[in-house]
């Protein structure tokens, strides 16, 4: 602690990201990671944008990228907006449409951004509790708020809520703005994208970090009708009007237009998690139902922190979360199909 701090600094507990150690021969599932790359094109167009026109500030608009995303969901330019990975889009909503005199409800296993934004925005929460079986019941959230935010598939349970089930959330709240982060959702789930033509109070924010590969480039963006966007653009402009830069907006604009590289390998995500999840609970392990590039998993006769030290002992990495009701599972990210066949020979050997 320094006496230069603000006052704010001393009370803020961080958001810990995953482990990005450097490990000889590393099986890395602990981020969920796509293992399959980014679009060869959205490559080719990064390497382009390397060039003289460096010296010249990016579009601040990000236009073009915008105009991609519109295009791919059926909406326009005016309803999308673009930010320095979803974490920044979802930092901007916090402020712009989540802080009220209510109390925000998300929760209390999900994203442990949420509550990290809370502590630095000075946003009340209450955190509404999964069900038994660790899925989300929305009649929970049938109480005063002031906003609500949820992760569809939930983070780090993997569990997704259909599509009629989130629209009967939005409807219920027609006074609150639903804020629905859909981080995982082309790997099994229905977007509520459509939604947000019928409901003025839903914004949905994706990330360009899963399902197309672009981890690295950090683009992130939220779809939703006018004033909403405009909310968001009031507070970006506020903070930084050049968010994105000339490399990463070539780049995501690519891979958002190359959709059969997108098809092609969320596919086999899919199919190798539906593989995983079937050899583990062969292996005695209780399985939650994934709709993300991961799983969530338990043994009866193993807690999860002697699993993940047992595991990184033979160079495997997974997420271990000691928090009460997650202390046994572990966040199993799905690898290529060599990485997923050696994480079930090592748990073999332990189990």
């Amino acid at each position: 602690m320094s006496k230069f701090w603000s006052p704010i600094v001393a009370t803020l507990k961080p958001y810990v990201a995953g482990e990005q150690p450097r490990i000889a021969d590393l099986v890395k599932l602990n981020t969920n990671e796509n293992p399959y790359g980014p679009s060869p094109k959205a490559i080719a167009a990064m390497q382009a944008a390397v060039s003289d026109s460096l010296r010249l500030y990016p579009d601040p608009s990000a236009l073009g990228l915008r105009q991609a995303i519109a295009g791919i969901y059926g909406v326009v330019a005016e309803e999308v907006f673009v930010g320095n990975g979803s974490d920044e889009v979802l930092a901007h909503a916090f402020v712009a449409l989540l802080k009220h005199e209510k109390p925000l409800l998300y929760p209390d296993i999900t994203y442990s951004f949420y509550p990290t934004y809370c502590r630095l925005f000075g946003i009340e929460a209450v955190e509404v509790p999964l069900q038994q079986d660790y899925t989300i019941e929305i009649a929970d959230y049938r109480q005063a708020c002031g906003a609500i935010i949820l992760p569809n598939p939930n983070a780090p349970t993997g569990t997704g809520l259909p599509h009629s089930v989130i629209e009967r959330l939005v409807a219920e709240h027609p006074d609150q703005p639903v804020v629905v982060d859909e981080a995982y959702i082309d790997f099994g789930g229905e977007s509520a994208v459509p939604l947000t033509r019928k409901y003025d109070n839903l914004l949905v924010v994706h990330t360009l970090s899963k399902s197309r590969s672009l981890a690295g480039l950090r683009v992130g963006y939220a779809i939703g009708q006018r004033p909403l966007i405009d909310a968001l653009e009031r507070v970006k402009d506020s903070f930084n009007s050049y968010p994105l830069d000339r490399v990463a907006q070539a780049g995501a604009t690519a891979a958002i237009e190359d959709v059969a590289w997108f098809d092609e390998t969320r596919a086999k995500v899919i199919e190798v998690r539906e593989r995983v999840s079937a050899a583990l609970r062969q292996r005695g392990f209780e399985v939650l139902p994934s709709q993300a590039n991961f799983v969530f998993t338990r043994h009866p006769a193993h807690p999860g922190g002697d699993l993940a030290k047992a595991l990184r002992e033979r160079a495997i990495l997974v997420r271990h979360f000691a928090k009460p009701r997650l202390s046994d599972f572990l966040r199993i990210t799905i690898g290529t199909p060599a990485e997923c066949d050696r994480l079930i020979a090592a748990l073999d050997e332990i189990v």
